[in-house]
């Protein structure tokens, strides 16, 4: 719950050269980020609510930026002021922060959309199997924040065959879809992984291509396939299969 920003900034009253906004937080570290004008007048939010109450400390009472579809550092907390400019301010969170630095020394700069993800959480290291061997269900969530995810793939042998999984409900634009697959678990150990597809026709990458991409000093948006290893316990641990 909240206001939009493009009417904030309607009444304080944008000046034509008006490119690039940059909010603030109240926090020690007075987090920035530059914001294009074009995304802050679509569909950005001001928000002071959450689930029909103000939102708590830890989510930035009493205000905060919501930026759908863009990654959460830029979702600024405690928000204090805004400020409206004709370039973007190269802060230290945009600098030295969540810039990608590329394998032959380019910095990829600006990446703010949230390419598309998902994750299995049940198995998980905190959703262990309890029922033993027998019917199983895998669930978990995708996002994109270029559209929607009509299509998630699911393997349980670390990638050597994938299955479609059964998707929840409609997929609506920049929302977490989830996804289910049945299964009947003999108690052998599992390699879960999981693939999302999205609207434009992205498909979620390996670790191994997000390399060969973009070198192994791109730390920031990490969004490649995760590798839940099951044991013969139903027990689950964080593993890498590339």
């Amino acid at each position: 719950t909240g206001v939009r920003l493009k009417h904030l900034l309607d009444e304080a009253g944008l000046k034509t050269n008006a490119k690039w906004i940059m909010p603030e937080g109240a926090d020690a570290s007075a987090m920035t980020r530059s914001i294009p004008i074009e995304k802050a007048l679509d569909d950005c939010l001001v928000a002071f609510k959450m689930n029909g109450e103000a939102l708590r400390p830890e989510q930035g009472y009493p205000l905060r930026i919501v930026i759908p579809g863009w990654e959460g550092n830029m979702w600024v907390k405690w928000l204090r002021r805004i400020e409206v400019g004709d370039e973007p301010w190269h802060h230290r969170e945009e600098t030295s922060k969540y810039t990608d630095l590329l394998e032959d020394g380019r910095a990829r700069r600006f990446t703010w959309i949230m390419d598309a993800k998902s994750v299995i959480t049940s198995p998980s290291p905190q959703m262990p199997i309890t029922h033993g061997k027998g019917p199983l269900v895998i669930s978990g969530i995708a996002w994109s924040g270029r559209g929607t995810i009509p299509r998630v793939d699911v393997t349980v042998d670390g990638g050597k065959t994938w299955y479609n999984a059964r998707m929840s409900g409609p997929s609506l634009d920049k929302s977490l879809h989830r996804f289910y697959l049945e299964i009947d678990w003999d108690g052998t150990p599992l390699l879960l992984q999981s693939r999302a597809h999205d609207s434009t026709g992205y498909v979620q990458p390996t670790k191994n291509q997000l390399r060969e991409w973009r070198g192994v000093n791109s730390i920031y948006h990490n969004n490649g396939i995760q590798t839940w290893y099951v044991n013969e316990r139903g027990e689950a641990e964080n593993v890498e299969v590339s």
